[in-house]
């Protein structure tokens, strides 16, 4: 039996890996690298002098979910909103951990009231002007809410599961970013106030969630005009082709019909992800009192970074992203 402990584990993390890498890699670092760009200028130059670490760093949350199995780490990118039955929903940690238990809280997921906390942990870092907290808590903020906008992170069907559907979660928030992506328009205006952060984490939540079905529908009904066939990429053996996550393949064929039939929603749930970690990002530095970062930084590297931010203001401001190379996942 302890020889089966290693492969039983690792059979576990392939599995659980495609059902929780929401956005992948591409979507993850485009989302944060966009979301600097939306910045006001006080705020912005600080972070675009770290932008190479918002931008990789965006994934780091997924990391310590499957490479360094850190079980406390998964409950916090998703919120199976049909398991919470209570109305109305507690909008705090504090208080929902007064209705529910930690075993249930773990099981169905904590995602928005996470948002809230380290929204709260990132202003007290702004205010006490901790750099390096900043940075970090910045990356897993515009992580976190990346996955509040990813519709299957917040319904019990998160990887059509229930609906036969099995593989639609990475084909929809990693394969069509990865193959479509380079056309988005990530201009998306400045980042905004946000005056009640419990109430707009949760207006996400719901806007996020009255998704899932028409995404879910798209796929069952194009399933049925496709007859089966040219769904899948095919390995040596005739089998539906698997990436290094053990997630099936879709043909270019099947994205190409399913990018046209969801009429632009990936897109559109991504540039909505980038504003609201803008916004975000921007309402924990007011809330701090709107702290002088600039002295946290040699004066030289802000500088030289101010002419390259120019040029890449520019060119976001025409849809564009510069300086992402993101890893391929399929």
């Amino acid at each position: 039996m302890k020889k089966n402990k290693p492969v039983s584990f690792f059979m576990a993390i392939l599995f659980i890996v495609p059902l929780l890498l929401a956005w992948g890699s591409f979507g993850h670092e485009h989302i944060n690298r966009a979301a600097i760009m939306a910045l006001p200028a006080p705020l912005q130059q600080f972070f675009y002098n770290h932008a190479d670490f918002i931008t990789t760093e965006s994934t780091v949350p997924d990391l310590r979910k499957y490479t360094i199995n850190d079980k406390a780490e998964f409950a916090r990118h998703y919120i199976d909103l049909e398991s919470y039955i209570i109305t109305p929903m507690p909008l705090s940690m504090v208080d929902v951990r007064k209705v529910y238990p930690d075993s249930f809280l773990q099981k169905n997921g904590i995602l928005p009231w996470y948002i809230q906390d380290v929204m709260d942990k990132l202003t007290k870092a702004f205010k006490e002007k901790r750099k390096t907290e900043v940075l970090f808590l910045a990356a897993d903020l515009g992580h976190y809410i990346g996955d509040a906008h990813m519709p299957l992170h917040t319904a019990i069907n998160h990887d059509g599961q229930l609906t036969n559907q099995k593989g639609i979660h990475s084909f929809w928030e990693s394969q069509l970013p990865q193959l479509f992506g380079d056309g988005y328009n990530y201009y998306t205006g400045e980042a905004k106030y946000i005056t009640d952060i419990q109430t707009e984490t949760w207006r996400i939540i719901n806007a996020s969630h009255s998704l899932e079905d028409s995404l879910l529908l798209a796929d069952r009904e194009l399933t049925k005009q496709f007859d089966g066939k040219h769904i899948y990429e095919q390995d040596a053996d005739g089998k539906p082709l698997k990436n290094r996550f053990n997630t099936v393949v879709h043909t270019k064929e099947y994205a190409d019909a399913y990018n046209i039939k969801l009429n632009g929603m990936v897109e559109s749930q991504m540039r909505l992800a980038i504003a609201a970690t803008a916004s975000f990002w921007y309402t924990a530095w007011v809330n701090a009192g709107k702290p002088d970062m600039s002295d946290l930084d040699p004066q030289q590297l802000t500088k030289d970074n101010r002419k390259r931010l120019k040029k890449e203001l520019k060119l976001w401001r025409a849809g564009n992203l510069y300086g992402i190379n993101s890893e391929k996942e399929f």
